[in-house]
C-alpha cells in the first residue's frame, strides 16, 4: 500500500498540478495523523479491520469508514472530503492498472448540509482594517495583507505566493496563481494599493534588510515568505481584538458578498475569485436581512405608501 500511495501522490503533483496544500490533505485523509490524535485516516481504517490489500475494498468498506469516522464525531464535510480521496485514488489504481475493476465507483457522500459562509458586514470589514496600527514595519505589512484579502478576495495560498513582480500598484493588479497553478488577474482599490505601496516602500525593505531578497511580497522578520498558517493566526488574532471570529476565507467570503450586494455579476465574481464552476460562486448569492428589506421597499409595489 505505501509503493502504491507514493505514486499515486506523484501522479497528483505531476500529472494532475495539483497545490502542495491539496496533496497534503488527500495524504491526510488516506495515511491519517501518525503522531497523535485519534485515528482517522482510510489506510488506518483498513489495517484496523484486517484489510491487506486494496483489492479487498468494495462499497460496503467503505460504508463501514464512513461510519467509523461518523463514530468519531467527524464532521460529514470532512467525511466527504475524506471519500473522495479514497475514490480518487482508486481512480487512479484503475487507469494505472493495478485493479481490473474500481467496486466503488458509484459509492455517494454523506448528504452536506448547505451553510451560509461566514462574512463580515462593512463596518465590521473597515473597523477591522482601521484597527491595525501602522508605525512598524510589522504593521505596514498586516495592514497590506488585510487590505488585499478584503479588495481582491484572494485565497491566502495565493496571497503568500505572491511575489512582487506580479504585483501592478498603477493599474491596481496583481497576477496570482490559483489551484492547479491556473493564472488570473485580481483587482484591488485606491486603499489596498495604497496599503501595499506604503508596505513596499517603508515596511518590506526593513524586514528584508541585508538579507537576499529572493522576490516575496509578504515576508517575516527574517525576510522569508509568510507561510499560509502564520497569515490565519494574524487574521485570527486581529478579528479577536474585536470580539469576532475570522480567518482569511472570511475576508473572501466577505469580498465576494460585498461585490453582489453591490450589483456585480455572478460570473464577473466567479472569474475575480478564480471559481471553475459557476456553482461554487452561487453560495454566495445570499443577501443580509437589511439588505432583503432595502430590495423588497424599493421593488415592491404595495411595500410604499401612497401607492394609488
Amino acid at each position: 500500500m505505501q509503493e502504491v500511495l507514493e505514486k499515486y501522490i506523484d501522479y497528483l503533483r505531476a500529472e494532475r498540478n495539483f497545490s502542495p496544500y491539496t496533496v497534503r490533505n488527500y495524504t491526510s485523509d488516506l495515511l491519517g495523523n501518525r503522531f497523535r490524535g485519534v485515528e482517522k485516516g482510510f489506510f488506518q481504517f483498513l489495517v484496523a479491520r484486517g484489510i491487506t490489500t486494496l483489492r479487498e475494498v468494495d462499497r460496503r468498506v467503505l460504508r463501514d469508514f464512513s461510519g467509523w469516522l461518523m463514530g468519531q464525531g467527524v464532521a460529514r464535510s470532512s467525511i466527504a472530503r475524506k471519500l473522495s480521496a479514497v475514490r480518487s485514488l482508486f481512480r487512479y489504481l484503475e487507469r494505472e492498472g493495478l485493479l481490473s475493476a474500481n467496486s466503488i465507483k458509484k459509492t455517494r457522500s454523506p448528504k452536506l448540509e448547505r451553510k451560509l459562509p461566514p462574512f463580515l458586514t462593512v463596518k465590521e470589514a473597515y473597523k477591522l482594517i482601521e484597527a491595525l496600527e501602522t508605525s512598524t514595519p510589522v504593521g505596514l505589512r498586516d495592514r497590506a495583507i488585510m487590505e488585499l484579502l478584503y479588495a481582491s478576495g484572494i485565497r491566502v495560498s495565493e496571497l503568500v505566493g505572491l511575489d512582487v513582480s506580479r504585483v501592478d500598484l498603477a493599474a491596481r493588479e496583481v497576477r496570482v496563481l490559483g489551484k492547479r497553478s491556473k493564472e488570473r488577474v485580481a483587482l484591488m482599490g485606491e486603499p489596498a494599493a495604497r496599503a501595499l505601496r506604503t508596505y513596499l516602500e517603508g515596511g518590506r525593505p526593513v524586514l528584508v534588510g541585508d538579507r537576499r531578497d529572493r522576490g516575496a511580497l509578504f515576508v517575516n522578520r527574517y525576510g522569508g515568505r509568510l507561510s499560509p498558517r502564520w497569515v490565519q493566526k494574524m487574521v485570527a488574532k486581529h478579528a479577536l481584538a474585536l470580539n469576532r471570529e475570522a480567518h482569511p476565507h472570511t475576508m473572501r467570503h466577505t469580498c465576494a458578498t460585498h461585490m453582489l450586494e453591490g450589483g456585480a455579476d455572478l460570473r464577473v465574481v466567479q472569474e475575480l475569485l478564480g471559481h471553475v464552476s459557476l456553482s461554487s460562486t452561487q453560495v454566495y448569492t445570499h443577501v443580509t436581512r437589511s439588505q432583503a428589506k432595502k430590495i423588497y421597499l424599493a421593488a415592491h409595489p404595495m411595500a410604499r405608501e401612497g401607492v394609488e
